[in-house]
């Protein structure tokens, strides 16, 4: 043991909501018994991504004598509640805050919707000229109008932020013929509306697909999670695949989370 950072939760205060559960991208927090609690100091890396989910400020970080932070264990852990063994959240309302993403002309401009024109692909995949694939804008989850014109039964392709960076022809070869989601799961504050878009993607855009890009490293496996409790909570189901991707840029493997019908 050593003297690090690390969260605290003070139980007087947490009101159970769960939200931070989700925020946690390494699923060290879990409800029990109606209260969240930090179930392994080596699962918590100290950051603080969940602080700025939790309404009632019972999340702080401290200093004291902790186990240190085990990735390894993590990727353990987060195999472990891969198959949604972990506490789910109350969904509330989708509740859009932006008159851009209802469709309004104000707001920030860079969040207003637009639908683009990426460059043709010729039948072999590959595009005529190494011009962007990008077909809206915008990209951002936090920002994306999840009933938008471009993503009405489309194939949607949810990638890490750091995936198109990793990979050199992320455009000509993952984003093409997709409408496109970034997200981050370690970073990203207020993720249960990311849940709540997904869900409105899947039943009222009633999208093609999914496909989700993740990196190897264990935090990203946040987003494959929030993906798989979208599918439990939608009406609808549509076939979902995972590439995941190494720091190198190389495909580690692909796997199909939910097979098409057909």
């Amino acid at each position: 043991m050593a003297v690090r950072q690390i969260i605290e939760i003070d139980e007087d205060l947490c009101d159970g909501c769960g939200d931070c559960v989700s925020a946690c991208a390494e699923g060290a927090i879990q409800l029990i018994d109606g209260k969240a609690k930090l179930i392994s100091d080596s699962y918590c890396d100290g950051l603080g991504a969940c602080i700025g989910d939790c309404h009632v400020g019972a999340i702080k970080i401290i200093e004291r004598d902790a186990d240190g932070f085990d990735e390894r264990a993590v990727a353990v852990h987060l195999a472990e509640i891969g198959g949604g063994q972990k506490p789910v959240p109350v969904t509330r309302p989708l509740k859009i805050v932006n008159p851009v993403m209802a469709g309004g002309g104000g707001g920030c401009p860079g969040s207003r919707a637009q639908t683009l024109r990426p460059a043709p692909v010729n039948p072999g995949g590959e595009s005529t000229l190494a011009a962007s694939q990008l077909a809206h804008w915008p990209i951002q989850l936090h920002l994306v109008p999840p009933t938008a014109p471009f993503f009405q039964g489309a194939d949607v392709l949810l990638a890490a932020d750091c995936v198109p960076f990793a990979v050199a022809d992320f455009h000509q070869r993952y984003l093409a013929g997709h409408s496109l989601a970034i997200a981050c799961p370690k970073l990203d504050h207020n993720q249960e509306i990311y849940l709540e878009k997904l869900v409105a993607m899947i039943d009222t855009a009633e999208i093609a697909s999914i496909h989700v890009m993740v990196m190897e490293v264990p935090c990203c496996g946040g987003l494959v999670r929030l993906v798989d409790e979208a599918r439990k909570r939608a009406l609808r189901q549509v076939p979902i695949r995972c590439t995941v991707i190494g720091t190198d840029g190389g495909v580690r493997h692909e796997v199909e989370l939910v097979r098409s019908a057909v």
